[in-house]
């Protein structure tokens, strides 16, 4: 399975973003689903991911901000970002853990916010 991410780009500090990540197979098993980031010089962080349940977990860094869904009919994750700070700066990517120790990423998106 391959995962497609899209919808990085540039905005501006209290601006908005939405990110999509489409995969080439079958989403329906995927436990979580979801987003990552990396900051330049730091590691890879959980961002926000929605189960196979539906249920959502976000970093204390972005709850309330941004908004993780999931559609397993289209194949697909969303994270929609609102409230962005110069701090969400970083690469963008897209995780499925599709069983144990089977996980899938995509190729990462940037997102830059400008103050």
């Amino acid at each position: 399975v391959q995962l497609q991410a899209s919808g990085g780009g540039l905005a501006q500090a209290g601006g908005s973003l939405r990110l999509s990540c489409v995969a080439s197979g079958s989403t329906s098993n995927f436990h979580p689903f979801g987003w990552y980031r990396q900051l330049l010089g730091k590691p890879r962080e959980l961002v926000a991911t929605v189960n196979k349940y539906g249920e959502e977990y976000y970093a204390d860094s972005v709850q309330g901000r941004f908004t993780v869904s999931r559609d397993d009919s289209k194949k697909m994750v969303s994270l929609q970002m609102n409230s962005l700070k110069p701090e969400d700066t970083a690469v963008y990517y897209c995780y499925a853990g599709a069983a144990p120790c089977v996980d899938y990423w995509g190729q990462g998106t940037l997102v830059t916010v400008s103050s």
